[in-house]
C-alpha cells in the first residue's frame, strides 16, 4: 500500500505515476455519493401501510365478487399513495444532487507542469496551484503565497476577505479572491471539511407540520379501532343475513361483505390526506409564479406557524458586496491629488475587495504609472504605491487600517484616529488614505516598510450593501407578531450597524464568543438579544436548537454552506437565489431571485393554505365520527349497514369531497394559530354525533314500523346523511360569500340529480319516492334485518 509522503516535493509536485498509485491506493478526492433515502424506503413508507393494506383488501374483495360498482374508493388511496411517493422522491433527488463546489476542476502540479485536472483526480500530497477565482477544491496547507487572500464566507459566514501566509490551512470551498500561491492537499473525499459538511447536510428529514403529524395521530387512532369496530360490523352484518353458517351457505355473505367494506372505508378520511397534499401542492405553484420554490409542500404551512425569523446578514439582509460609503477629509494642509491616488487602488488588478469598491467613484488615477508598490495583506493590514512628482521627486499613498498607518504621536494622527474609531463603532469599515514624502522601502517586497511619516489626508467608509427591500420585509414580521434574529460571522458592530440600515432600533451586537455552552443558558440569551456576532457554523445550529427548546417556530435564512447546519435544523429553511448548492439543497424555500420581499407573500399563502385545510379537515373529521358510531351501532344492534360503499362514495362527494377541494383553494387570511388538532375535533366530534343520531333514529323508525323496504330505508339514510352533510357543511363554510354559497347550491342541484336522474338513481341502488310494502306481505317486519 502506497503511503503518501509528508513532505511530497514543492517544487515539481508529484509525478504522475506517484499520483496514479496514491489513487489507487484511495488517496483520491471522490467523495462516496450514498443516497440520503432509497426508493424502496420512499415506497414502503407511503404504500406498504395499515391503511393502504385495509383498502387494497377490501377493493380486491369488491372486484372478486363482482362489486365493481362499489369500488370508486380505491382511486383515492392510489392518489394519496402517488403523490406521497412522488413528494419524498423529488426531496430525495434533490439532497442526492448535493454539490457543494462550483467547479468541476482543479490545477495541480504535476512532474513540474500545471495541469488542470478532475476535482475527483486530485489525490493527497498534489501541490494546488492557486488564482484568482479559483475554488479550493480540498483541504491543504499553503506552501507560498504572495498577497493570497481567501474568501471563507461560505464556512464560516464571515464575509472579510482572510490572508493565507506560508503555513496556514486553506480549507475546500474557499475562493481566491486576490493573490496567487501554492498549497499541498492534506485532506481529499470524505475527510475534506466542505464533505463532512455535506454529508450532515444529506440527512433525510421533512419539515416539521402541524397538519400532517396531527393527521398522522388521528390515523393512529383509527388503526386501533379499527380492528375491534370492524370485527364487530363483519358479525353484524353476518347475523344480519341469518347468521354466519346460513350467510356461508346461502352466499349471503357477500352481501355482508359489501356492507363490511362500506363501514370499514368509511371510517378511513383518505380524502383529507389527498386534499391535503394537493393544496400544499396548488400553494406551490402560486409561489413559483413568484419566483418562490417549494421543495417540501408542507413548508408553505409550515412558514404561516412561524414565531422567530432568523437571518444571516451576508447575502439576506445585504447583498453580499461591500460599497463605498463616503470620504472624510482631515487633513488642513488640502493635499492635492488624493483623488487619483484612490483611482489607482481601485484599479489595480490585485485589489481586494475593499478597494476595488473606489473604482466607480474615483476613476481619474486609473491611468497613472507606479514606480512601486505593495500589495494588500491582512498581516500589513495596508497598500501603497509611489509616484514620481511632476517638478521631480517621489511621493507615497497608503491605504489601510488608520491604526496600523498612523503610527506617529502626535495632535493631528491622534486626532484622526479618535475619529476614525468613532466612525467603525457604527459598524462601517474604515480606512485611512496617508501621504508621505519618498519612495517605498521594501528588501525584499514582502518586508515592505512604511515611510516614516505618513500624512493623513481622508478617511474613508465603507459598508456592505443592505437590500433595498429588507426594511420592509422585516417591519412585515414585526407587525405580524414574529420576532427576529439577526446571525451573523461578521464583528458584532457591523452587523448592529446593518441591523439599524434596515430599521431595526438596535444599541449594539451581542459577540458569540462569550455564549453559554449550557442550552437552558443559551436559550435566555437568544430569548433576551436580537443580533448576534462572530458566530460560528457550529454556533448558529445550536442557537436554532435553544429557540426551538423555548416552543418556538423557527425559519432560518442563508445562503452559505456555513449556514446549512442551521438551514437544516430550523423548522423552516429559506435560501437566497445566490445560495450555495449546498445551501439550496437542504432548505425548504428558495427564493429564486434572491427578493427578500417574497416572504410576507409565502406567509400570506401560507395561512390561506392552513386555514382551508383546517376547514375541510372538520368535514371528513365529521364523516370519520359518524360512520364510527353508525358502525358500532349497527353492529352492536346485529343490523345490516344502510348504505352500500356506492352510496357513501356519492354522499361523501356532495357532502365533503367536491366542496373541499374548492373550499382549500379559496382565498382565506385567517391568521394561524396553533391549536389545529383540537379545534378540529371539537367540531367534527358533536357534528359526527348529530349526523349519526339522525341515521340511527330514521333506522329504528324503519325497524320498529316495519313500513320501508330494504331499498327505500338505505334511500331515506342517503337523503338524511346528505341533508344533514349540507347543513355542516354550510356551518364550516362560514363566512359566507358569493362563491361558498354557489358550492353548497350546487351541491343540494347534485343531490336531487341523484334521486331524479334514472340512470343515476339505478347505478346507486336507490329509490325515488320510497316504496311501501303491502301489510298483509309474510314476514315483512323481517325485511328490516334481510338484505338485497
Amino acid at each position: 500500500m502506497v503511503r503518501p509522503d509528508a513532505q511530497a516535493p514543492a517544487r515539481a509536485g508529484l509525478s504522475g505515476e506517484a499520483a496514479a498509485q496514491r489513487l489507487l491506493a484511495g488517496f483520491g478526492n471522490e467523495v462516496s455519493d450514498q443516497s440520503s433515502r432509497s426508493l424502496w424506503q420512499i415506497f414502503r413508507a407511503n404504500v406498504l401501510t395499515v391503511f393502504n393494506g385495509i383498502v387494497a383488501g377490501s377493493f380486491a374483495l369488491l372486484l372478486v365478487i363482482g362489486q365493481w360498482q362499489d369500488a370508486l374508493f380505491g382511486f383515492a388511496a392510489i392518489g394519496n399513495a402517488v403523490i406521497g411517493v412522488v413528494q419524498e422522491y423529488q426531496a430525495k433527488r434533490s439532497l442526492d444532487r448535493l454539490a457543494v463546489l462550483d467547479r468541476p476542476t482543479a490545477r495541480v502540479l504535476r512532474d513540474g507542469f500545471a495541469h488542470e485536472i478532475a476535482r475527483a483526480t486530485i489525490v493527497r500530497d498534489d501541490i494546488l496551484v492557486l488564482r484568482a477565482g479559483d475554488q479550493l477544491s480540498a483541504d491543504a496547507v499553503v506552501l507560498d503565497s504572495e498577497g493570497l487572500q481567501l474568501d471563507e464566507s461560505l464556512l464560516t459566514g464571515e464575509s472579510d476577505p482572510v490572508d493565507k501566509p506560508p503555513g496556514s490551512e486553506a480549507l475546500s470551498g474557499s475562493s481566491v479572491l486576490a493573490g496567487q500561491g501554492r498549497a499541498r492537499v492534506i485532506r481529499v473525499g470524505d475527510d475534506a471539511s466542505l464533505s463532512r459538511l455535506t454529508a450532515e447536510a444529506k440527512r433525510f428529514s421533512l419539515v416539521n407540520s402541524e397538519i400532517r403529524s396531527s393527521l398522522n395521530k388521528i390515523l393512529q387512532w383509527i388503526t386501533w379501532m379499527l380492528l375491534p369496530v370492524m370485527l364487530l360490523v363483519i358479525n353484524g352484518q353476518m347475523q344480519a343475513n341469518g347468521g354466519w353458517s346460513q350467510a356461508i351457505t346461502t352466499g349471503a355473505w357477500r352481501t355482508g361483505a359489501i356492507g363490511a367494506v362500506a363501514s370499514i372505508v368509511a371510517m378511513i378520511p383518505l380524502g383529507l390526506v389527498l386534499l391535503t397534499s394537493v393544496a400544499f401542492a396548488v400553494g406551490g405553484v402560486r409561489l413559483a409564479r413568484e419566483k418562490v420554490l417549494i421543495q417540501e409542500l408542507a413548508s408553505v404551512e409550515g412558514l404561516a406557524r412561524v414565531d422567530v425569523l432568523c437571518l444571516d446578514k451576508t447575502g439576506t439582509l445585504t447583498e453580499g458586496r461591500i460599497v463605498f460609503e463616503a470620504v472624510h477629509e482631515v487633513s488642513s494642509d488640502h493635499v492635492r491629488g488624493w483623488e487619483q491616488a484612490l483611482g489607482w487602488f481601485g484599479a489595480d488588478p490585485n485589489a481586494n475587495a475593499t478597494a476595488r469598491c473606489l473604482s466607480e467613484q474615483y476613476a481619474s488615477g486609473q491611468s497613472l504609472s507606479p514606480i512601486s508598490t505593495v500589495a494588500f495583506s491582512s498581516a500589513r493590514k495596508w497598500s501603497a504605491v509611489s509616484f514620481d512628482v511632476e517638478h521631480g521627486g517621489e511621493e507615497t499613498w497608503v491605504l489601510g487600517a488608520p491604526e496600523l498607518v498612523l503610527t506617529s504621536d502626535t495632535p493631528r494622527t491622534n486626532s484622526t484616529l479618535e475619529k476614525a474609531a468613532a466612525l467603525a463603532s457604527t459598524g462601517s469599515r474604515t480606512l485611512i488614505l496617508a501621504h508621505a514624502s519618498g519612495a517605498l522601502r521594501s528588501d525584499p517586497p514582502h518586508d515592505a516598510q512604511l515611510p516614516l511619516t505618513p500624512v493623513p489626508v481622508v478617511l474613508l467608509t465603507f459598508r456592505e450593501k443592505t437590500r433595498s427591500d429588507a426594511g420592509r420585509t422585516l417591519a412585515y414580521f414585526l407587525e405580524q407578531g414574529v420576532s427576529l434574529r439577526i446571525i451573523s460571522g461578521d464583528d458584532p458592530h457591523t452587523v448592529a450597524a446593518v441591523a439599524r440600515d434596515v430599521g431595526l432600533d438596535i444599541d449594539k451586537g451581542f459577540d458569540a464568543r462569550s455564549l453559554p455552552d449550557d442550552q437552558e443558558l443559551l436559550a435566555e440569551v437568544m430569548e433576551e438579544h436580537t443580533v448576534f456576532g462572530r458566530v460560528t457554523p457550529t454556533q448558529k445550529k445550536e442557537m436554532i436548537r435553544a429557540l426551538q427548546s423555548r416552543g418556538h417556530t423557527v425559519a432560518m435564512t442563508g445562503d452559505g454552506v456555513n449556514d446549512v447546519l442551521a438551514l437544516k435544523e430550523a423548522d423552516i429553511g429559506i435560501a437566497m437565489g445566490s445560495a450555495a448548492a449546498a445551501t439550496k439543497a437542504v432548505s425548504r424555500l428558495v427564493l429564486l431571485d434572491g427578493q427578500f420581499a417574497r416572504l410576507p407573500g409565502v406567509v400570506a399563502e401560507g395561512r390561506r393554505v392552513i386555514a382551508n385545510i383546517e376547514r375541510v379537515s372538520m368535514l371528513f373529521l365529521t364523516k370519520t365520527t359518524y360512520a364510527i358510531v353508525i358502525s358500532v351501532v349497527f353492529g352492536s344492534l346485529l343490523w345490516a349497514f344502510p348504505f352500500l360503499p356506492r352510496q357513501l362514495s356519492v354522499t361523501d362527494g356532495l357532502t365533503i369531497g367536491i366542496p373541499a377541494f374548492f373550499l382549500a383553494l379559496m382565498p382565506n387570511t385567517r391568521r394561524y394559530t396553533p391549536g389545529f388538532l383540537r379545534r378540529s375535533l371539537t367540531f367534527a366530534i358533536p357534528a359526527g354525533m348529530t349526523v349519526a343520531a339522525t341515521v340511527i333514529a330514521l333506522n329504528i323508525y324503519a325497524t320498529v314500523s316495519g313500513a320501508f323496504d330494504p331499498q327505500a330505508v338505505r334511500t331515506a339514510s342517503v337523503i338524511v346523511l346528505t341533508l344533514v352533510g349540507l347543513w355542516i357543511l354550510v356551518v364550516t363554510s362560514r363566512p359566507l360569500n358569493a362563491q361558498r354559497v354557489a358550492v353548497v347550491l350546487a351541491m343540494c342541484a347534485g343531490l336531487a340529480a341523484v334521486l331524479i336522474v334514472p340512470v343515476v338513481r339505478d347505478f346507486l341502488d336507490l329509490s325515488w319516492p320510497p316504496t311501501r310494502p303491502a301489510h298483509d306481505e309474510p314476514g315483512h317486519r323481517d325485511g328490516r334485518r334481510r338484505s338485497d
